[in-house]
């Protein structure tokens, strides 16, 4: 999607495009923070399914344990021209507790299979809290699109 010059989208045209590219995205920039609330940017591979995003990493990464420790996150997806916010809380999923079909759809979206790594890679479900989404500064005042974990357009 390329930035439109026309004027700021409306609110539904910008829910629409947001759920386009949480559909369609492959990876997205996690901002995590350890218990000494040091910040950790990490890239990772997600899944949406219409209401959650799922993410899987090494539970012994960094991004791991913070994911892990901190019931906190916040995931960018998109250009800083075209980008997606969200905040949210973290569940994590260990992997034999993840039904089959889900896992498949993850691997397929992602082309990576955590369940195939020999490694502890829990999965980690993000329940949106609020989503902020803009193009341009035109945008700004209306990015809020999601609060307190509901759709506002």
């Amino acid at each position: 999607m390329s930035a439109d010059t026309a004027g700021p989208r409306t609110a539904e045209q910008r829910r629409s495009d947001t759920e386009h590219r949480l559909a369609h995205d492959v990876d997205a920039w996690v901002a995590t923070t350890d218990d000494a609330s040091t910040p950790r940017l990490t890239v990772l591979s997600f899944l949406w399914d219409g209401s959650t995003l799922l993410l899987s990493t090494a539970a012994a990464s960094p991004a791991g344990r913070n994911l892990a420790s901190n019931g906190s996150v916040q995931v960018g997806i998109g250009q800083t021209r075209d980008v997606v916010l969200v905040h949210g809380t973290v569940e994590v999923v260990p992997r034999e507790a993840l039904p089959a079909q889900v896992g498949d759809a993850f691997a397929a979206k992602t082309g990576f299979d955590p369940r195939t790594i020999r490694a502890d890679y829990p999965y980690f479900r993000v329940h949106p809290r609020t989503v902020q989404a803009w193009r341009e500064e035109d945008e700004l005042a209306g990015r809020w699109l999601m609060r307190d974990g509901v759709w506002l357009a």
